[in-house]
């Protein structure tokens, strides 16, 4: 029997889990634990020191995944240097003592249904070929509900007359997602749970503030390496814009590029690698849309981010929009953070109020 775990990225390992324990129904899903301190520790502890952060995590994540007693793990590259990484994580595994197995779905942002077949063939040779298309097909509609939902509840979170109210609804809709029969029933369970969102009571102000995130995709979309920004701005009554989710990454980044260089063409002529060209033509759409401040965060060391925040920052100045960047790695204070976070929020008031 197969022992199969992965690294986690926010809520994700929900879809990811429901795919891969109907896919090989005899084998055994470990799930990863949350990403504490611990995880950071080990991460950065074995990682080389100049590495981006995303590398540090998973590689932490990876080491507790077989300390659980996984023997196979599943890992997706990006397309920056990230999509490299899985190799050498392999190697410093093997180095400390690990006797396992790194199946890398994804590689430089690329992958086909071929080279899937037979990745998974590795982990067990009598996979069904029809249940894995049948559950991928769930699995990635299950990945769009949630990031609908998501986006409706970072628009309005910060606005809920019962504290807690949509957090607390959004765990109860995450377990019933666990235990989803069929297409037909998933369809069922995300409309019940998208007319409760709509139904939970909120007063928005005419005058609220409204913030841009944007920035690299991990840091963005796993809450503990971004120390739960988007739970400290809604604190503040604000409404929240982010663009980065894995529906995206996966069915619209592509198509949405072309779309990006032609709007943002005054900014950028060349791909400037993972997200950092969309993040210039985020910037200019923020600008241009009656948001108050922009917030870039990304990892340290993320070399396509570093080359869009000077122009970022162009752009900003350009429309006289305030942007604040975060850069965050295993030694980021959190209280750092919050002070930086206070003195922002307290500039946009006041902006507001003029």
């Amino acid at each position: 029997m197969t022992k199969i775990s992965f690294p986690q990225m926010g809520d994700y390992h929900i879809p990811a889990t429901y795919l891969l324990s109907h896919i090989f129904p005899n084998d055994k899903i470990i799930n990863a634990p949350k990403i504490t301190n611990k995880t950071i520790e080990l991460g950065t502890k074995y990682s080389p020191e100049f590495v981006c952060t995303p590398f540090k995590y998973t590689l932490g994540t990876m080491i507790e995944c077989l300390e659980k007693g996984a023997d196979t793990l599943i890992q997706m590259g990006g397309g920056c240097r990230y999509g490299y990484y899985a190799e050498l994580q392999e190697k410093i595994l093997k180095d400390l003592g690990y006797n396992c197995k790194i199946i890398n779905l994804v590689t430089k942002g690329q992958t086909n249904i071929r080279r899937i077949n037979k990745l998974f063939k590795q982990i067990n040779h009598k996979y069904s070929k029809i249940k894995t298309i049948y559950y991928s097909f769930i699995t990635l509609k299950m990945v769009k509900y949630m990031d609908i939902i998501d986006d409706y509840i970072r628009q309005n979170i910060g606005f809920e007359q019962k504290e807690g109210s949509f957090e607390k609804l959004k765990e109860e809709m995450l377990n019933e997602f666990k235990y989803i029969k069929g297409y037909r029933n998933l369809y069922k369970t995300y409309k019940k749970y998208l007319k409760k969102f709509y139904n939970l009571k909120t007063y928005k102000p005419d005058k609220r503030l409204k913030i841009g995130i944007i920035g690299e995709l991990y840091t963005i979309m796993e809450p503990f390496s971004n120390y739960y920004l988007e739970k400290s701005l809604a604190k503040h009554h604000i409404e929240i814009k982010r663009f980065t989710n894995v529906h995206y990454l996966l069915f619209e980044k592509a198509k949405e590029y072309k779309k990006y260089q032609k709007y943002a063409k005054e900014y950028f002529k060349y791909p400037l690698g993972a997200d950092a060209s969309d993040n210039i033509a985020r910037c200019k759409f923020l600008c241009e849309n009656d948001y108050d401040g922009i917030i870039h965060i990304k990892s340290s060391f993320c070399t396509p981010e570093i080359g869009a925040m000077p122009i970022i920052n162009k752009i900003a100045n350009t429309y006289q929009k305030p942007v604040l960047f975060f850069s965050f790695d295993s030694a980021t204070s959190k209280t750092g953070i919050e002070t930086r976070l206070e003195a922002f929020y307290d500039m946009l008031e006041m902006r507001k109020e003029k």
